[in-house]
């Protein structure tokens, strides 16, 4: 898919990136990580020609870049940034049209893609379409972002930190949206962090960069158990795989506060709640806290106009799993069922918190993981 060679960039006879050879397959995610001024912004604009290397080529499907005019180049790579850019006088349907328009895609087939786009991250095309990015919030201003540079179906989209200036929880949600999309998509993406929890998180392949050159490029697993040398070790720090690490519980990996309410509680007030915590699902319970099921907007918005609350649209058929028990299982039966989460209980049925999708990477990194400093 992506092939850089030799490729060098000095500026003023500083060098920024040193006959770097990189090798990106077809629907691959790649991260590019490293400390400030390793060269990995660079590396990620040189392959769309927003910087021109000094030496070396760099080929998509075959292709020399360099025989590509840029412009036209950059229409068919999807490109995001942690600042956004979106154009304050569009609407938001008019933001993610804006590609497929340039490439004079017809006016139907471009609100069809729009459309479809938003219905992929739970955006409502009837809400959100008409309004205008100052009426969002900085993580539904990232999501459109995202979704401009998927609209003209690139198959390459490049990321330089995009979720960098957001909140760690707006954060981690656009993360899990991320990696969806991708994995429903099959697009190859090329991403920029220097946050290696996410990089954890959301790498097929990370790319480990020093002083304009790759140290180690390997899956994530490989790169924790083996680290090439003594940098790589002490980059990734806590996150180094001890060979004799243990298998923790699930309290120790688990979300707490989870959101909750019981059966009496009315259908505009789970919708209310639902949208100011920023989830799709209410873990219902008794008086106690004791779990009874769950409740998903899905639910509520096909049946819950026939009731005054959510007594009737519990799902009580849901996995758990005790605070005390493994969390590895916990992990299997999350991906083995395809569940966002499962609640996690105490010996008296009571709900403690969640292990979610995102908590496999956080405990792979924090807990599973034995750090450094316990060597």
């Amino acid at each position: 898919m992506v092939r850089l060679k030799n490729i060098q960039k000095e500026y003023n006879g500083s060098v920024a990136v040193d006959d770097l050879n990189l090798e990106i397959e077809k629907g691959q995610f790649v991260v590019l990580i490293g400390p400030s001024g390793c060269g990995k912004t660079t590396t990620l604009k040189m392959i769309n020609r927003l910087i021109e290397p000094t030496s070396g080529s760099v080929f998509i499907n075959g292709e020399d870049v360099t025989k590509v005019n840029p412009v036209a180049l950059r229409r068919k790579i999807g490109y995001v940034i942690q600042q956004i850019g979106l154009f304050p006088n569009m609407t938001i349907m008019q933001n993610i049209e804006v590609v497929p328009k340039l490439l004079k895609w017809p006016a139907d087939k471009r609100r069809e893609r729009a459309q479809e786009l938003l219905r992929l991250v739970e955006m409502d095309p009837e809400v959100y379409g008409d309004r205008y990015p100052s009426e969002l919030s900085g993580g539904q201003q990232q999501r459109i972002g995202v979704l401009r540079a998927l609209a003209a179906e690139p198959p390459l989209i490049l990321m330089d930190e995009p979720f960098g200036a957001l909140d760690p929880i707006t954060k981690e949600l656009l993360q899990d949206e991320l990696k969806k999309l991708q994995t429903s998509l099959g697009k190859t993406i090329v991403f920029v962090t220097h946050d290696m929890d996410e990089a954890l998180k959301l790498a097929d392949y990370i790319v480990l960069m020093k002083d304009g050159r790759v140290v180690q490029a390997d899956a994530p697993e490989e790169l924790l158990s083996n680290p090439k040398n003594e940098f790589v070790a002490e980059f990734i720090g806590k996150h180094r795989m001890n060979s004799n690490f243990c298998i923790d519980e699930v309290k120790d990996v688990m979300k707490t506060k989870p959101v909750t309410a019981t059966r009496e509680k009315g259908i505009g007030e789970s919708i209310a709640l639902m949208k100011s915590r920023n989830v799709d699902s209410i873990i219902v319970v008794d008086k106690a806290g004791r779990f009874e099921g769950i409740v998903t907007i899905g639910r509520i918005m096909t049946d819950g106009k026939n009731h005054k609350n959510i007594s009737r649209l519990v799902e009580e058929d849901v996995p758990v799993v005790k605070m005390d028990s493994n969390a590895k299982e916990a992990f299997d039966l999350l991906i083995q069922n395809k569940l966002d989460f499962i609640p996690a209980i105490d010996d008296d049925n009571v709900v403690k918190g969640l292990i979610t999708k995102s908590s496999i990477a956080k405990a792979m990194a924090e807990v599973v993981w034995k750090g450094a400093d316990n060597d």
